[in-house]
């Protein structure tokens, strides 16, 4: 248990009622896992606002009630204070609750449109290779050190990020690589952190359904930039045309990356297969097993940092070598007909583009590509023509299917994509809203060294309908599919 006063040290207060004089036993922003002598935190969120639990939340035994807006009905023995913003009281009080944990070791962000699952993921690998404790905060997953614990979110909320940190701090973890996405940027769950260093990938079409413009989501990048101190890097793609924008104002050392323009770290591509590409960094080459210009930059990030944090160049150049793919980036599998499944987490319009330049930068000519591709329900619509026609351009035969609809009808956002496909290419596509279908149609389409790309889902094992979450896995399905189709 803590005092209430040391949790709420940092929170900007605008009212106090009753004493913070009291011990608290946990933080919770949720009403239904209050206890005993919790302090409830109100939210106000997208589709629920915890205002309206503040009085449940004391039913079920809140000792204090941090809130936006006091209520009017103030309970003796309970203390309310009010805040300017319920998001970052809670991430301040979650950082001080659990003594600070991101200062106890060397906490890097990773953000940027694509690219930072595969940045966090291999850092992981990379210093667990070296010899080190580490902590990874992922799409995928969270791993203190050697210990694997599932995530919901790119960047969880501020008391799993500040319970898992000091999870890390009590067995000595030393570096933690952690993906902040700009929603939890805008939502303030990193406040209060304290960041060795910042990484900027690239910046391109993806959640304008949440943040209105590209410029609102650009900023709310920067954000994590802004907030820098002057002993902590910032490093920048600055082959993106927003890569330098991340780097004005920052109190961090300035660090750039890239493959295209004059940089303080630079790579080049040397040359590119399927099971891997030979990169020149810093005038050594090194064959990785990650292929194409994408993973090139990731690459070159990896090493940035690596360098910056301290390990001997030559060193993370051998390592860079063992790395291994991330689950659903570019994950792909050969059959026994010489037909290449590449499963990919390819989303959004720059990633989808991505991944097909790599396949057609590769391919023969003989060979077919044949793409299996969706876009999330409930999520930014502009990108759907976009994808629709990225798809059909860019491939043979393209297959337009269901991703997570979530509640809306997975016909309508088949609809929408199909609107960006040019009339010389409607003869290329297909529709079937039946995901698994979809994938087999694929299958049964391709023959010897044909490429199937299956898109948009990556290392997710669960497709969303309706609020209903079903076991779904597209590498093990395209891959059983192929098996079968073989006996």
């Amino acid at each position: 248990m803590k005092l209430l006063r040391d949790i709420l040290y940092g929170v900007g207060l605008t009212a106090v009622s009753g004493s913070t004089n009291v011990m608290i036993n946990e933080i919770r922003f949720d009403s239904r896992e209050v206890g005993m002598d919790d302090v409830f935190v109100a939210i106000k969120g997208t589709l629920t606002d915890g205002h309206n639990y503040i009085s449940k939340a004391i039913d079920k035994g809140a000792r204090a009630i941090i809130c936006e807006e006091l209520p009017g009905q103030i309970i003796d023995g309970v203390t309310y204070v009010e805040v300017d913003n319920g998001n970052k009281a809670l991430a301040i009080m979650a950082s001080n609750f659990y003594d600070n944990p991101s200062r106890n070791l060397k906490l890097v962000g990773v953000t940027g449109t694509n690219g930072k699952t595969t940045i966090s993921s291999l850092l992981y690998q990379l210093f667990k290779k070296a010899g080190y404790k580490v902590g990874l905060i992922s799409t995928i997953k969270i791993m203190v050190d050697d210990e694997t614990l599932p995530t919901k979110h790119t960047t969880p909320d501020a008391l799993t990020i500040n319970h898992h940190l000091k999870m890390m701090n009590q067995i000595g973890v030393e570096f933690c690589f952690m993906e902040v996405s700009s929603h939890g940027i805008h939502q303030k769950r990193t406040e209060g952190l304290v960041f060795e260093g910042a990484i900027f990938t690239n910046l391109s079409h993806d959640h304008l359904d949440y943040h209105k413009s590209f410029a609102e989501y650009r900023d709310t990048k920067k954000i994590l930039f802004d907030g820098l101190s002057k002993k902590a890097f910032a490093l920048s793609n600055i082959d993106d045309k927003n890569g330098l924008v991340m780097l004005q104002n920052t109190k961090g050392r300035k660090y750039t990356y890239a493959l295209k323009t004059y940089a303080d770290y630079r790579a080049q591509v040397l040359e590119n297969q399927f099971d891997g590409q030979l990169i020149k960094v810093d005038d050594n080459e090194i064959w990785t097993k990650l292929i194409g210009n994408f993973n090139a930059y990731n690459i070159l990030a990896i090493y940035a940092t690596a360098d910056l944090l301290g390990l001997e160049k030559m060193e993370t150049l051998r390592l860079l070598s063992e790395l291994e793919n991330v689950d659903g980036r570019f994950q792909y599998y050969v059959s026994k007909e010489k037909i290449i499944a590449i499963v990919d987490y390819a989303h959004t319009p720059d990633a989808l583009k991505n991944v097909l330049d790599t396949i057609n930068a590769l391919r023969t000519g003989n060979e077919n590509v044949i793409t299996v591709v969706g876009c999330g329900g409930d999520r930014d619509r502009s990108k759907r023509p976009v994808m629709g026609h990225i798809a059909s351009e860019m491939s043979n035969k393209a297959i337009f299917t269901s991703d997570n609809p979530r509640s809306e009808p997975p016909h309508a956002i088949i609809d929408e994509m199909e609107a960006g496909v040019e009339p010389q290419n409607t003869k290329k596509i297909l529709s079937i809203e039946n995901r698994k279908q979809a994938i087999k149609t694929a299958c049964q389409l391709a023959v010897a060294n044909d490429i199937i790309l299956v898109a948009g889902k990556g290392h997710e094992t669960y497709q969303e309908t309706n609020g209903k979450r079903i076991d779904f896995d597209d590498f093990e399905i395209v891959k059983d599919l192929l098996e079968s189709m073989n006996k």
